[in-house]
């Protein structure tokens, strides 16, 4: 096994330790594109009527263009934020909904840095081998500890660091890290792999706490000829689910013009929350409702897999804590390549 950890910590170690530096950024990414784009906050929050005018705007303007989803402004962000199929995202004037600024995976460090973290640049194939790099690094974070430990008798000792000789050195440093963070390390790299097996991973969670099955969405909608009142639409939304804080909005579509509102129920830890509402927006009334802090066990854990892998619950210092998470993979690398060099000099 310590062959193994050793050739897979050069090999694997490397893409997981290039992974984890973007997720130490991407910890803060809602501060750096505030900081990066200082407009999108200098913004009022729109009343009543302004939503409807712009969410009109939006449905006749991009709607067409390719538009998946809409973040409506909220006080973190002050804006629209638009989502669209390509992986470009629009920002909004929340009262008028002209356009403020467009970011791609090309022009923006911090989507091509979203793309590098999430699907590695290259799409669904990436998202996979992701998903290998994953299990692979997680062996590792298990397989060091296992090989390093001594016995409860030499516990501490063993974890003194050393300065010299090199191979001692490189050695304490490598193992005293890796014990002491390994439970951050462990729980930050698994719900970074469970994310990318999405449903699979939320229906593995509700069968093993046998959790009841989940608010089905309704049939699809048929698009009619009628004028949509969007602020009539939110209300009923609201009314839905009182409480809870409208985060996300699908538009009708083609094949199905209902509109769905992802909220963020009270004691949510998803940011953009989990909770669903589905309305018919000809008629402003609700087909079903989905509160996900009513889910089962399962369910609440799958839905707490994102904020605990992105540092969005727990304030600063859960936030820092991910961000440090992710610096300290390239350290191992770095403390395991030197270990690596400096036996194989003291051998000849």
């Amino acid at each position: 096994m310590q062959r193994l950890h050793l050739w897979l910590g050069l090999g694997v170690g490397l893409a997981y330790a290039l992974i984890a530096l973007s997720g130490s950024v991407l910890a803060f990414q809602q501060p750096w594109l505030r900081a990066a784009y200082p407009q999108l906050s200098t913004h009022a929050l729109p009343d009543a009527a302004q939503r409807a005018a712009v969410l009109a705007r939006i449905a006749g303007e991009w709607q067409p263009r390719g538009l998946r989803a809409a973040d409506l402004p909220l006080a973190e962000l002050p804006v629209w934020q638009l989502y669209f199929r390509d992986g470009t995202r629009r920002y909004l004037d929340p009262a008028d909904g002209s356009l403020l600024l467009t970011r791609s995976r090309n022009g923006d460090t911090l989507q091509f840095l979203h793309y590098w973290h999430t699907h590695l640049l290259s799409g669904k194939r990436g998202e996979q081998v992701l998903g290998v790099i994953g299990w692979l690094a997680l062996f590792l974070l298990v397989s060091g500890p296992l090989l390093w430990w001594p016995g409860r008798r030499h516990l501490l000792a063993s974890l003194r660091p050393h300065a010299q000789p090199p191979t001692r050195r490189w050695a304490s440093w490598h193992r005293g890290a890796g014990v002491l963070s390994l439970p951050l390390l462990v729980l930050v790299t698994l719900t970074g792999t469970l994310m990318i097996y999405g449903a699979g991973t939320a229906q593995l969670l509700r069968s093993a706490f046998g959790d009841p099955a989940k608010t089905p969405a309704p049939a699809a909608l048929a698009a009619r000829a009628v004028p949509i009142d969007w602020n009539a639409v939110l209300l009923a939304a609201q009314h839905a689910m009182p409480g809870a804080a409208l985060h996300r909005i699908q538009l009708p579509a083609a094949g199905n013009a209902q509109v769905v509102i992802r909220a963020q129920a009270p004691g949510e830890w998803h940011p953009v929350g989990r909770s669903t509402i589905w309305l018919d927006p000809y008629t402003a009334s609700v087909l079903a409702s989905d509160d996900a802090t009513r889910g089962g066990t399962g369910t609440r854990l799958n839905d707490a897999i994102y904020p605990l892998h992105s540092g969005r619950v727990g304030g600063w210092a859960w936030q820092l804590a991910v961000a440090l998470s992710g610096l300290l993979p390239p350290f191992f690398v770095v403390t395991g390549f030197l270990f690596w060099r400096a036996r194989k000099r003291r051998r000849g």
